[in-house]
């Protein structure tokens, strides 16, 4: 019996009715999203991001820079905008042209504002069990998880990949729900023997098909991050199309867990809107 598959797509779009609520209840949410250089991926994903904005009811600013802007101006653009109390959320695009020092500038960003969730407070905050802000694509995915019912505590969770966007934060957020988290990654040997044990399988290193349909438990929660171009730049992902024989459940790609990731940066940018205002009242 073929899989379940997850719908990211229509569980993105009720978030964004969500978000559209709570800002219309907010009454004002800004968001500013910083974009340097001319990569076309880039410009893509801001794109995408200034439209879920706009449709929700925010006032949404572009700030587009040239790629050879220099550090000290890009520094200066984020503290700019840190102090603006019109933007309550606000994200650099990543990746930045190579003469920009990236670390550097994500610490620029306050906290308090950072919607992708990657400032070492807000990481730290995850780390120690108080979640502030949470990068996207894994907070996207948890609330998959809790829509279609898969149970975590006690149970194996196995997160494929390392990255500080998606492999970290997942595994900690598992972890803070009593799952048993094991992380492999590009060094892990053997690692159909980690992936076997998996009640829920979260693969996000971007290589192609990296997960056989063999490596797949039976019955097993499939979660597939990868977004990698094949032939006729066909999106492709991480797991093997194969495994929907084997999985409970699994999310298809593309229309998984990409559309959720946007909406939870939204919804993001609505919780550091309504931090801001508990602040203003305490």
């Amino acid at each position: 019996m073929a899989a379940t598959l997850i719908d990211g797509k229509a569980l993105g779009a009720k978030v964004r009715e969500e978000v559209a609520a709570q800002v219309a209840e907010l009454g004002h949410v800004g968001i500013a999203t910083v974009l340097v250089g001319d990569d076309p991926a880039s410009h893509i994903y801001i794109g995408l991001k200034q439209k879920a904005a706009q449709a929700a009811g925010m006032e949404a600013r572009d700030v587009e820079l040239p790629a050879d802007t220099t550090e000290a101006e890009l520094l200066e653009t984020i503290a700019a905008l840190n102090a603006d109390d019109a933007v309550d959320g606000l994200l650099v695009q990543l990746p930045l042209p190579g003469h920009l020092d990236e670390n550097r500038v994500i610490e620029a960003i306050a906290p308090e504002k950072d919607i992708d969730g990657i400032h070492p407070f807000n990481a730290g905050c995850l780390y120690l069990g108080r979640p502030t802000l949470v990068p996207g694509t894994p907070l996207g995915i948890m609330r998959m998880l809790d829509e279609y019912e898969i149970p975590l505590e006690g149970r194996r969770a196995v997160v494929v990949g390392r990255s500080a966007i998606v492999g970290k934060p997942m595994a900690h957020l598992l972890l803070q729900r009593h799952a048993t988290v094991t992380i492999c990654h590009s060094r892990t040997q053997d690692l159909q023997r980690h992936t076997l044990d998996a009640d829920v399988l979260v693969a996000a290193v971007g290589r192609t098909h990296l997960i056989s349909a063999e490596m797949v438990r039976a019955g097993a929660t499939v979660i597939d991050v990868g977004m990698n171009r094949g032939e006729g730049r066909r999106v492709l992902g991480d797991v093997d199309p194969g495994a929907l024989e084997r999985a409970a459940y699994m999310t298809p790609v593309p229309g998984g867990v990409g559309p959720m990731t946007i909406a939870m940066v939204m919804q993001n940018t609505v919780a550091a809107a309504r931090a801001k205002r508990s602040l203003r009242v305490a």
